[in-house]
């Protein structure tokens, strides 16, 4: 038999829903699950790359949460708090994991057979791509076949914008070694990925416009909160 059908918009924002959850209100706990479960799913889904262990991660982090709560001060909102703690259990669950390849087993160096053949030059235009559903899956895609040492550095770096320092401390590995596997791991994805852009730019280029110059590798965004 269903259980009772909860009105998620009983709470107009965060504020709201913090203010509920304070009040011990009884649909508060429903709401926060239901509001944050998809946010906490998706950062757990990309670091370990299992479903099943995410949604542990899930199970986790609310349970953290609610313990927490009392202590919650606000400095930031409701869902990066939320987030953060989502990914200090997935990081857990990493470390405790037994990989096939353990993550300080990677050698910190480019060996000379690693390095991607496929650097073809792309220049997309940013405006163009930056809202591009297409675009986003593929990135999603080329970040999730990353080894896991390699996928695990670039979502901290360049998805939630940490800065080397704080994912070392994050992985408890050396800012070195963060920038050597960072650089790997863009060096992959921009080879992933090179086929796919000179198709989409391919005959899109106007020869009476100036040619910009390659870019960087667009930015598999996480959530904003």
């Amino acid at each position: 038999m269903p259980g009772p059908i909860i009105d998620l918009s009983i709470y107009d924002d965060e504020a709201a829903l913090l203010a509920g959850l304070r009040r011990h209100d009884p649909d508060a706990c429903t709401c926060l699950v239901k509001r944050f479960a998809p946010l906490v799913y998706a950062r757990a889904l990309r670091l370990t790359a299992d479903a099943d262990e995410a949604e542990g991660v899930v199970q986790s982090t609310f349970i953290k949460v609610c313990a927490a709560l009392p202590n919650f001060d606000g400095a930031s909102s409701l869902g990066t708090w939320i987030y953060r703690i989502a990914t200090n259990e997935a990081l857990m669950l990493l470390r405790r994991r037994k990989p096939q390849i353990a993550l300080e087993d990677v050698a910190e160096s480019l060996q000379p057979d690693e390095v991607p053949q496929q650097l073809h030059a792309w220049s997309p235009d940013p405006q163009r791509v930056a809202l591009d559903g297409e675009l986003r899956a593929q990135i999603e895609q080329a970040i999730a076949a990353l080894p896991e040492p390699l996928r695990v550095v670039v979502l901290l770096r360049d998805v939630d914008e940490l800065s080397t320092e704080e994912t070392a401390a994050q992985l408890g590995i050396s800012p070195g070694a963060v920038k050597v596997r960072l650089h790997r791991a863009r060096l992959r994805l921009r080879e992933a990925l090179a086929g796919y852009l000179a198709s989409r730019t391919e005959g899109a280029h106007d020869p009476h416009e100036p040619s910009s110059q390659p870019g960087t590798l667009p930015r598999a965004r996480g959530p904003v909160e």
